[in-house]
């Protein structure tokens, strides 16, 4: 089993109480009480937080308490003999575990203190941390020996920051290769995905905050988030793995729609936000790390900015499977992992759902066919991943395009692969043009104050188009509408896309009125 344990990180007793009785109603499944948070500590202090949990719980809820050394990321300076006082009490007033760090279980008077007190507890036992709050850790296998040579009873728990999501596979190594309890997981926000999985992967606990002001460490998810978005109930060592890869990736509303749908098809399926930083070399280390362990499980992703370009050279490289029109576009949006008898037998295919879900969007709006784009006098700003697929679809379709971009040279480039017109940003002045299509991410949350056309270039008769889903009314749709242009949200778009790609994952239909419904809900709790 692996508990979902709440940090109670609280000042004073008072502010524990409201804390323990706020992770509770959460639905914790553990408690860590941080008594290093306390500013007053004392043993007889811990003792009446303990019994006061034990007599507020209402079910049996495993507690830990832990002491936290401040230069091992405690709060308060407290002593070492106080904090070991604590511990000790701790177990007499009936703690499941203390936490202890390991490099100070190697003092020898901290050792013999710790050990007594274990002895007198029939039930209590001891966690041995370590942590690196930079970087990895050097060998992390070694370091977890290391642990159990000292005290072959403990519980150890190895946390570290991963700069890079790359650093989380040693931690997955680690759960994985080793059998026994263990707490492995990385900080920060590279390191989200092995808090969430670490269920998968039967770590003893992860941790959750009661929300976002109480987490103790970076990249804490709370309860709410593990519970609804990542459904943590319902996560074992046979769940599949998909996930949207991008940078930025904490915006992204794709693992709240997925994960929606795969609960509505009653699918054990997971989908995570996969924070890949950096270029070509470092998103093929993320896809070749993924599909050398095969017991990950990873089955799909998306592919958004910026590493459409990356994924279809990836797929390229490995003489996988690539959709003729994601070839044609050059940008592949989503990825698929086919499975043989062998890793080596494991391939990715690409595939891109952008081109179709634009097209639907347009089409539908305008109350047209395909067939009445042909000719359709269309501006296009940007010259991205969205506009090569956008530019894909109405160039087949035998629209008139001019791709309007800040760097003219990829717009001059963009445009002679599709047999259309290019312009700087400053000719939009000029505009004349149908239909305005945006595929910059101009206007995106958080700088909502921006707009990639200034209100007095768009003309009435226009229709505008903004493939901006965060927020779903830009600023370029509000002036379009005040002067009552037909607007395209990229909502639309957006769902389109993602209809596509869950039948690519699943093989099956989706809900586009639950996708709709989970991404309204999204956006409006995010103002």
């Amino acid at each position: 089993m692996t508990y979902l344990a709440v940090p109670i990180a609280a000042d004073n007793l008072d502010q524990a109480r409201q804390q323990v009785k706020a992770a509770l109603a959460a639905g914790a499944e553990m408690l860590e009480l941080r008594t290093d948070y306390l500013e007053n500590l004392s043993v007889d202090l811990v003792r009446n937080l303990i019994a006061e949990v034990k007599a507020s719980a209402g079910r049996q809820v495993p507690i830990i308490v832990t002491c936290r050394d401040q230069n091992q990321g405690g709060v308060c300076p407290h002593p070492a003999p106080l904090r070991i006082s604590v511990l000790a009490s701790a177990l007499k007033a009936g703690a499941d575990f203390i936490d202890f760090e390991f490099d100070n279980f190697r003092n020898v008077e901290n050792q013999e203190r710790i050990r007594v007190a274990l002895s007198q507890s029939l039930t209590g036992r001891l966690i041995l941390s370590a942590h690196n709050f930079k970087t990895r850790f050097a060998n992390i296998t070694k370091l977890y020996r290391d642990i159990l040579a000292v005290y072959p009873v403990a519980i150890p728990k190895l946390v570290y920051t991963a700069n890079h999501i790359n650093d989380c596979f040693a931690a997955f190594d680690l759960l994985h290769s080793i059998s026994g309890e263990k707490i492995v997981f990385c900080m920060g926000q590279a390191g989200l995905i092995s808090r969430i999985i670490a269920k998968k992967l039967n770590g003893f606990v992860t941790f959750a905050s009661i929300d976002e002001q109480t987490a103790t460490a970076p990249g804490q998810l709370t309860v709410e988030e593990f519970k609804g978005l990542y459904r943590y109930e319902h996560i074992d060592s046979d769940t599949e793995l998909f996930g949207v890869i991008a940078d930025p990736v904490g915006h992204s509303l794709s693992p709240a729609i997925h994960n929606a749908c795969f609960a509505d098809k009653s699918m054990n399926r997971l989908y995570l936000p996969l924070l890949v930083q950096g270029g070509q070399r470092e998103f093929d280390l993320f896809l070749n790390s993924v599909l050398s362990r095969k017991w990950l499980n990873f089955s799909g992703f998306s592919i958004t900015i910026p590493h459409k370009r990356n994924a279809l050279n990836y797929v390229r490289q490995r003489h996988g499977l690539i959709e003729p029109l994601a070839e044609k576009i050059g940008a592949v949006n989503t990825l698929l992992i086919k499975s043989g008898v062998t890793t080596d037998e494991r391939r990715t295919n690409g595939y891109n759902t952008d081109y179709a879900a634009a097209l639907d969007a347009i089409t539908s709006r305008l109350k047209i066919g395909s067939d009445g784009l042909n000719g359709l006098s269309v501006a296009v700003v940007g010259a991205g991943g969205v506009a090569r697929a956008i530019v894909a679809g109405l160039s087949d379709a035998g629209a008139k395009i001019k791709i309007y971009n800040r760097t003219v040279e990829r717009a001059e480039k963009l445009a002679a692969e599709f047999d259309c017109d290019f312009a700087p940003l400053d000719d939009l002045q000029s505009l004349d043009a149908k239909l305005l299509i945006n595929c910059t991410s101009i206007g995106m949350h958080p700088n909502v104050d921006a707009t990639p056309v200034p209100k007095e270039y768009l003309k009435r008769g226009m229709t505008v188009f903004d493939t901006v889903y965060n927020p779903v009314q830009t600023l370029l749709l509000k002036q379009a509408k005040k002067k009552r242009m037909k607007t395209i949200d990229g909502l639309s778009m957006f769902i389109n896309q993602a209809l596509a790609q869950f039948k690519l994952f699943t093989g099956q239909t989706s809900n586009g009125v639950l996708m709709r419904k989970i991404v309204s809900a999204s956006l409006s709790s995010k103002k």
